[in-house]
């Protein structure tokens, strides 16, 4: 069972999700929060999977929220969610290590298959949206260079992490690396250890970063 938090102003748009996510026999909704501040409090109380964190909030936001709770050790899994698609605040709590963002008018199914592959560890970030997400990022971050530590990281390993840096799937990695998805997942987990990475989100802000990736 997949346990999730909503933290979100509007209580109409809880109650909707929480009958979408309790309508399926692996995910549970078990806490919800109408502020971020709030939202802090239920999340340690609960110890959900993955937190469904809407930006914009009274009291407390999401990102003040975001960056509380990935301080706590285990930290949830967050996806934000926003009205507005690529939103700059989104892209600042993805780098800071939410897994991604959701529209709020996202098809119901999308925000299910969502909760399920953030708590996969892989992150909700669709490889058409990477360049767009990241061009949101401001420019003056952007360290050019190799980083000393992925010297560490094997050739096959190189190769997998720009393929994951542009976005694509195990399984489309599988098929360019001619090796099995398995496999794939096993390098993908020691590329992040390797470079202390919490996961795929993080690991293509980290390649665009330091302009690892065109």
């Amino acid at each position: 069972m997949i346990r999730v938090v909503l933290v979100d102003d509007q209580a109409l748009f809880r109650a909707g999700v929480r009958m979408l996510v309790d309508s399926q026999p692996d995910l549970e909704v078990v806490g919800e929060a109408g502020d971020g501040r709030e939202g802090v409090d239920v999340v340690r109380a609960t110890s959900p999977d993955v937190v469904l964190m809407d930006i914009r909030m009274p009291r407390m936001d999401g990102l003040a929220a975001t960056a509380e709770l990935l301080a706590d050790a285990p930290a949830p899994r967050i996806v934000m969610l926003t009205t507005f698609d690529l939103d700059e605040a989104a892209t600042r709590a993805i780098r800071a290590g939410a897994s991604g963002f959701l529209l709020k008018d996202s098809d119901p199914e999308f925000l299910l298959a969502a909760i399920r592959t953030v708590h996969a560890g892989t992150a909700v970030l669709a490889p058409s949206a990477t360049r767009e997400l990241f061009e949101h990022f401001d420019s003056r971050s952007v360290v050019a260079g190799e980083p000393p530590e992925f010297a560490a990281l094997t050739a096959r390993e190189r190769d997998i992490f720009l393929l994951a840096g542009r976005g694509l799937s195990n399984s489309e990695i599988a098929k360019t690396e001619f090796v099995s998805e398995a496999t794939v997942k096993t390098h993908i987990s020691r590329i992040l250890s390797k470079l202390s990475l919490r996961d795929r989100v993080q690991l293509v802000v980290y390649a665009f970063e330091h302009r690892l990736i065109d």
